[in-house]
């Protein structure tokens, strides 16, 4: 139940709309699936760096001080509330349609722009630092830490890959935009249902 649940949690935190999902959808629909695909990879890159800078500095937090780990990882479980809140009230997601499309663009390195809109974003770098306290909290190897982080990074670029097939995609695009609030709230529920659980668990 608690893999199913981790798993559970690595959707919501790909699904929910953001900065990141704002870039691929611009880049998408102005360049073409080829600059969606790019900033996709580019977004998972970045999410890398994330991962690994929280599994390192929360171990570090353990082996220094228990106390400072504790307070991280309740700040942690509060963020996530915050966050699925947030996204419960959020209202329905506007997609502005009319982008130019800009020739002198074409050369741009969407990679990098998907790296650093993810790699600089500090909610993202607050988000995966409250994640990865929670599951380091719960006394899993360095294996399986190492693996979940793994399986964020898969989801980020295949979930991004598709999202830019979908804004490629006018028909499916209608069906995106009318259900972007529902969307949000089922995301936000899934992590204030979370966040609640390992407050009081932990």
């Amino acid at each position: 139940m608690e893999l199913l649940s981790l798993a559970v949690l690595g959707i919501l935190i790909v699904i929910s709309p953001g900065a990141d999902f704002v870039l691929i959808f611009k880049n998408s629909l102005s360049q073409g699936r080829s600059a969606g695909v790019l900033t996709s990879i580019g977004i998972a890159s970045g999410v890398c760096i994330h991962v690994g800078y929280s599994i390192i500095g929360i171990g570090y937090f353990i082996s220094e001080n228990e106390l400072l780990f504790s307070i991280v990882k309740y700040l942690g479980a509060a963020y996530l509330i915050y966050l699925g809140l947030t996204g419960v009230f959020k209202n329905k997601i506007k997609f502005n349609k009319e982008v130019e499309n800009n020739k002198s663009t074409l050369n741009s390195n969407y990679f990098l722009q998907g790296f650093l809109c993810n790699l600089l974003n500090p909610k993202t770098m607050l988000f995966f630092l409250s994640v990865f306290s929670q599951i380091i909290a719960l006394g899993h190897s360095t294996t399986f830490i190492v693996s979940y982080g793994a399986y964020i990074v898969i989801l980020h670029g295949a979930w991004f890959c598709i999202v830019s097939y979908l804004v490629t995609s006018n028909s499916l695009l209608t069906i995106l935009e009318r259900f972007s609030r529902q969307i949000n709230q089922v995301c936000g529920l899934g992590l204030v249902i979370f966040g609640v659980f390992l407050f009081l668990g932990g």
